[in-house]
């Protein structure tokens, strides 16, 4: 069985192998004269065989598991897929083995939302008898993170998991369904909410499956969510309301009533015209820097959406990520004036306080209310100019696969987002309806 404590993941750890060394006729006979070196970080392992081919193999295995950057082992030096784990592992330990598997493929957002899933997931996975502690979901949002540093695990902590968990061969259906119950409620036993409890269900559900995948598990224990609920949760679905959503005009009024006599809101008028005029998330937008804007003298520019903050200022991939983003000639104006005051060189942040820190979210909304007022609308988030973008854009004509495109969405989310938007395109559709069928009873006639 694999111990948690020895698992590391491969992009913090440098991977170096050798040629394979022939150690022939030193020292006298050897039986394995062949001999693979490998160092992991700054650990050396080495192994011997009796013959060439043999090494080569195994280098070439040890080749391909870097390239495809495989997590490996510190205490094997193998990659944790070469690894031999019984379906007797702990449920806590496994955890951590998918944790790693995944580990590369992941952005730094959803590495932090699945572990927070995981970390919910792990303490319900405990024999009966076994009294929570605790502060142990806490612990768990830290300790299972593959990047975690060794001492931070706490051996009172390590040795309670060792202890309660259950192992993967002891799970069933009957217990799985508790387990998705408690899931989905928080400590007080009142429901969460609807999309939090489906990812961590989603989340805790993919890697049970993959311990079926590699057969540590004869089946899926979890049991199979119910129609009923299914159809539940698709009428709970959220929809954007575009009745409360402002025109093209009222923006206009609205935005420029941000611009005060305080000197923080100029920032936040251009801020949140790019919300209006390019569509872009407030995440998207507090990370531009001025490589990623296009802004010619005359017609439209573009943005390149390339950079999000993803966790407390954190730089990362935008969420569904790249993508450029033209902008009308209004925005081009805004965005050069501002780049020119400002005197931004390449690589710098646009929209940072004037101590360096990221612009204040509380105050960012605070300002956009005030306008609201200001204009007699009633207030909303921050949110609702990119809804208001995309409701513009739609009421303009703009097909669905390039609005898509620009918001970052797919074509099937942004119809059931925005689906009051397009009740006007029905008596376009039926007019194009009626030309054709027109045509073809033409066609008919005059054969």
């Amino acid at each position: 069985m694999v111990h948690p404590r020895i698992l590391q993941t491969a992009p913090n750890v440098a991977v170096k192998v050798w040629s394979v060394q022939d150690r022939r006729g030193k020292r006298g006979y050897l039986t394995r004269p062949w001999v693979v070196r490998w160092k992991l970080d700054r650990k050396l392992f080495q192994r011997n065989f009796t013959t060439r081919a043999e090494a080569d193999r195994f280098r070439s295995s040890l080749l391909v598991a870097q390239s495809n950057r495989e997590p490996f082992d510190l205490e094997s030096g193998q990659p944790i897929s070469w690894l031999e784990v019984s379906s007797d592992i702990a449920t806590h330990v496994w955890v951590r083995r998918w944790l790693v598997e995944e580990w590369d493929g992941w952005g730094p957002r959803t590495r932090d939302s699945n572990v927070e899933a995981v970390s919910r997931f792990v303490p319900l996975m405990v024999r009966s008898g076994a009294r929570q502690k605790a502060g142990l979901r806490q612990y768990l949002k830290a300790a299972l993170r593959p990047d975690v540093d060794e001492e931070f695990l706490e051996p009172e902590w390590e040795s309670w998991l060792d202890r309660w968990c259950l192992s993967l061969s002891e799970l069933n259906k009957s217990q799985m369904a508790d387990v998705e119950l408690r899931l989905c409620q928080k400590l007080d036993g009142s429901p969460l909410a609807a999309s939090t409890a489906s990812r961590y269900v989603t989340v805790s559900k993919a890697c049970l499956v993959r311990a079926v995948d590699l057969e540590l598990l004869e089946s899926d224990p979890w049991p199979k969510t119910s129609r009923g609920k299914r159809r539940r949760k698709t009428r709970r679905k959220k929809k954007v309301d575009i009745r409360i959503l402002l025109g093209p005009a009222r923006m206009r009024e609205a935005l420029a009533a941000i611009e005060t006599s305080q000197p923080a809101s100029k920032r936040y008028r251009v801020m949140t015209s790019i919300m209006y005029y390019g569509g872009l998330r407030p995440s998207e937008v507090v990370m531009l820097r001025p490589q990623a804007l296009k802004l010619p003298k005359a017609g439209w520019g573009e943005i390149d959406v390339c950079e999000a903050d993803v966790s407390f200022d954190e730089s990362g991939d935008p969420k569904t990520g790249q993508r450029f983003v033209p902008i009308p000639p209004v925005l081009v104006k805004i965005l050069t004036d501002w780049v020119d005051e400002g005197g931004y060189q390449p690589g710098e942040l646009i929209f940072r306080t004037r101590n360096g820190n990221r612009p204040t979210p509380s105050n960012w909304l605070r300002a956009w209310h005030r306008a609201l007022r200001a204009i007699g609308e009633e207030t909303q988030s921050l949110y609702h100019c990119r809804h208001a973008a995309a409701t513009t854009w739609l009421g303009a004509g703009v097909p669905l696969g390039e609005t898509a495109r620009r918001l970052g969405h797919s074509v099937e989310t942004l119809v059931s987002t925005y689906v009051g938007a397009l009740t006007g395109d029905e008596a376009a559709a039926n007019a194009m309806i009626d030309r054709a069928l027109e045509e073809a009873l033409e066609e008919s006639t005059a054969g």
